[in-house]
């Protein structure tokens, strides 16, 4: 029986979700459930330096960034060379039927399939636009793991929990995933098709493959269909390049506190500038921003997309809730007029 992965996702991002929005209800029957994921999701300066049981040092965030970097350039490569193989946007001046006759075995199998298998215009556009979908995720994780190891300087003292933890790993196991999850497995296949086919071909000293396959890499063929993408994915792109470019500013002005702060021997100081004089949790603000972006260039059409949109609101507006109550009760003067994480609203 073939693997639903949408189906699989979308479960995980539900399952993920709800016990959020339950124990985000003002209601007191529910206090128990917001008491129990408060405790999962504390972290830093929320988690008191007491409560070490069941949690790993909060600089263990790089094992995120490590593994998001990995995975989603695995998913990038993958659905890169599966969609300039398979899914042309322009008629491909190959003739796959011919080339399929100067291969032998598996060769001729794997063009077969690559013919049977570029689908309809539609399906061939929905293919790059996942190429394009993971190319701004690799621009996200990359920069949160260069931010991670030179930008916030977490105190050797800060903990998570390591069930906040483990829903880390998780997530940056399962949003690159959501991006090609239609053709993530249609790329992996006609990867290790592709692998075999070399490795065959290489065995019998078949010297056709090399008019076909070898080191004839087309690179325009790589490119030119992202440029070709329409006004929806650029104007996601400038939505994401917006939250990318002001998360990065939060966390710098945050890396900056932590340095200060060890200095002056000081716990912790307001942070100010950019978004900070608007909300608490900017970079939380920019965070959903990113997701949001990647939602509109998805074609804001696939219900996989939606949900991983709710479940990062979700989260991050149950941590920055956290996180303003924290900021009220340790500073007198912190300004009353910031909210949470949504300017003016929430």
């Amino acid at each position: 029986m073939a693997i639903r992965l949408d189906w699989l996702l979308g479960v995980a991002w539900v399952a993920g979700t709800l016990p959020i929005l339950l124990a985000s209800l003002p209601f007191s029957r529910l206090n128990p459930i917001h008491q129990l994921l408060l405790g999962f999701a504390k972290r830093g300066k929320t988690l008191k330096s007491s409560s070490k049981k069941w949690t790993v040092p909060q600089r263990f965030f790089l094992h995120f960034y490590w593994f998001g970097v990995a995975w989603t350039s695995f998913l990038l490569v993958i659905t890169w060379n599966y969609a300039s193989k398979t899914a042309p946007l322009v008629p491909d001046p190959l003739d796959y039927s011919s080339a399929a006759a100067h291969l032998t075995g598996g060769g001729s199998r794997l063009f077969s399939w690559h013919k049977s298998h570029s689908g309809t215009a539609k399906h061939r556009y929905k293919v790059w636009v996942s190429v394009f979908l993971l190319l701004l995720m690799e621009t996200h994780v990359l920069r949160r793991l260069y931010e991670t190891i030179y930008v916030l300087n977490y105190s050797p003292s800060a903990r998570m929990h390591i069930l906040g933890y483990l829903t880390g790993l998780f997530f940056y196991a399962a949003a690159p995933l959501s991006l090609c999850h239609f053709c993530a497995f249609k790329a992996l296949n006609f990867a290790v098709d592709e692998v075999v086919v070399e490795l065959n071909a290489k065995t019998q000293q078949d010297p056709s493959f090399a008019a076909i396959g070898g080191d004839n890499t087309d690179w325009k063929g790589f490119l030119k269909p992202i440029l070709k993408l329409r006004w929806c994915q650029w104007t996601g792109a400038a939505l994401f390049a917006w939250g990318w470019v002001h998360q990065l500013r939060c966390h710098k002005i945050l890396g900056s506190l932590r340095r200060r702060d060890r200095e002056q021997s000081e716990e912790y100081a307001i942070p100010r500038g950019d978004w900070f004089e608007l909300v608490s949790s900017p970079h939380y603000t920019a965070e959903m921003l990113i997701y949001a972006g990647l939602l509109i260039a998805s074609g804001a059409t696939d219900y996989i997309m939606w949900l991983l949109l709710l479940f990062v609101v979700a989260n991050l507006g149950f941590a920055a809730a956290e996180t303003q109550r924290w900021y009220l009760h340790k500073f007198e003067a912190y300004p009353r007029s910031r909210r949470a994480f949504l300017p003016f609203v929430y």
